[in-house]
């Protein structure tokens, strides 16, 4: 019998109408996807300067503070909700896809054209309930712009270049994912962390730009601070206050940068751990090959998926206790315990969200447990030990579960594996030449790989936040950066590889 179409295809041609970007019908040259890159890449950097016509910039808080770098996004430009509808909407499609809610098979290419056109329609939705909740709560429009179009018109052209913003970046994201390398979601994110980085080991400027260089007010950068420090200060103060101030003083200190690099050389060491499986090929005697099963099979996905979640999490708490009308609501509206903020604050002060958000260096955890009375932050020694086991636990955990569907569901698992290998004219050798048998094999490796892979880059995420980083990049986006810059050499490496041998296309999958 049959199987019923699943019942997104009608939604189809409302999906099909929305704007796309049209797949290669041949392959690609490495040259022509390199040039895409680069042309995307500057295109997102011009974006994130491009300010929000009839913004009142003094008057506007940044939900997404704590979060900003993952998130690809700039506060107060068009490119304010950053990636961030895309990923959640990406996360309600595998969800559903997963757990065969939504009847999709991801193998078939007409299944795949409904998953990817319904994924743009929810896009779409995303970004809307994202955009609506900021403008009506946290992005002031101008009095000049309400003043012309009155304030309910004002908020309309906020909300209307928030959309645009978004919806081109998901554009760019589908340009470079058929016409490029990689994944364009990913190089944003790279892209963001990178510059702050560079900015917040380098920058010379004073950390309050409106007043000059002193001891009080040194270079925000960390190389620059020390500089200043080491040179302008004698030995009596050194003792006493610069050491503590040039290696834990925020922002970026000394300890950030030291944990920023070894978390660098961390990943990368972990990136290159592999198991390699032999393989032959069935007809050409003596032609041989690999097939790499990485230690961090699922990639940085599962990260940023739930990083996703956890910014959703803070804007919810946010929104409910310091909206007008949200705040009413009975039992969960202004209710401390989901999470309290200080007045001006996006970042939770207290309450559930305050326990799920990253603790950002050393001395937001750590010092108040070893000295309180220099340090507090206004929790006790038992708090702040579970807000760190907490935060710890539940990146670890959803790292693990968002490592499971990404692998089921992007043909990383065993079946789909067993698949590719089969249509290449690969299989193992000492092992009969059928699809069944290579996925007994298979299962051997990526299912206790996945999660192994998922727990840890959420123990390595979380591990970071916690000892801080440079240019406040958060431990999230460093990791994330290092295994994406790996991933995309490596990228490189496959699409130089099909370019001279047109036969290992088949294998990668790329025709």
């Amino acid at each position: 019998m049959e199987e019923k179409p699943s019942l997104l295809y009608k939604l189809r041609p409302i999906s099909d109408r929305l704007p796309s970007v049209k797949r290669p019908e041949g392959h690609v040259h490495f040259r022509t996807k390199m040039m895409w890159v680069i042309v995307v890449l500057v295109l997102y950097f011009v974006m994130t300067n491009v300010y929000i016509y009839g913004l009142d910039q003094g008057s506007t808080m940044d939900m997404f503070a704590q979060y900003r770098t993952i998130m690809a996004g700039a506060s107060g430009t068009i490119l304010q909700m950053g990636i961030g509808p895309i990923v959640t909407a990406s996360i309600i499609m595998q969800l559903f896809v997963g757990a065969k809610i939504i009847k999709l098979d991801l193998s078939k290419q007409d299944d795949k054209a409904c998953y990817q056109s319904t994924l743009k329609l929810l896009v779409i939705v995303m970004v809307l309930i994202t955009a609506v909740p900021q403008v009506f709560g946290y992005l002031v429009p101008s009095s000049g712009l309400i003043n012309m179009v009155g304030n309910g018109g004002a908020k309309l052209i906020i909300i209307i270049q928030l959309c645009a913003g978004s919806y081109i970046v998901f554009l760019m994201d589908e340009l470079i994912s058929k016409w490029g390398i990689g994944s364009g979601i990913s190089l944003f994110i790279a892209a963001g962390v990178s510059e702050a980085i560079f900015t917040g080991t380098l920058n010379w400027n004073p950390i309050d730009s409106g007043a000059a260089v002193s001891f009080g007010n040194p270079p925000a950068g960390t190389i620059p601070r020390a500089i200043y420090m080491l040179t302008n200060t004698n030995s009596a103060d050194m003792a006493n206050w610069s050491y503590e101030w040039m290696f834990l003083g925020e922002p970026n200190s000394v300890v950030a940068l030291l944990c920023t690099l070894l978390i660098f050389f961390l990943v990368a060491y972990l990136e290159s751990t592999r198991i390699e499986l032999p393989l032959s090929h069935g007809s050409a005697r003596g032609a041989r090959g690999r097939y790499p099963i990485k230690l961090l099979y699922a990639s940085n996905i599962p990260v940023i998926l739930m990083s996703a979640v956890l910014a959703n999490v803070s804007m919810i708490a946010l929104l409910l206790y310091t909206n007008d009308a949200l705040s009413g609501i009975p039992f969960l509206g202004g209710n401390g315990s989901i999470g309290y903020f200080e007045p001006g604050s996006t970042t939770a002060a207290g309450g559930l969200a305050w326990y799920l958000s990253a603790p950002t260096g050393l001395t937001s955890w750590l010092m108040p447990i070893l000295d309180p009375i220099t340090y507090g932050n206004g929790h006790g020694t038992v708090q702040n030990v579970a807000r760190v086991a907490i935060y710890f636990t539940v990146m670890v955990i959803g790292s693990v579960f968002f490592a499971k569907f990404w692998v089921e569901t992007t043909n990383l698992g065993s079946e789909a594996v067993a698949g590719q290998i089969q249509r290449s004219g690969m299989q193992i050798p000492g092992f009969r030449k059928d699809p069944r048998v290579l996925k007994r094999v298979l299962d051997r490796y990526i299912p206790a790989i996945t999660i192994l892979s998922g727990a840890l880059v959420g123990a390595l995420a979380s591990f970071a936040d916690m000892l801080g980083t440079t240019g406040n990049a958060g431990g999230t986006g460093v990791l994330l950066t290092v295994g994406i810059i790996i991933k995309f050499y490596e990228s490189m490496g496959r699409e130089q590889m099909m370019e001279m041998n047109p036969m290992m296309r088949g294998f990668f999958g790329s025709e």
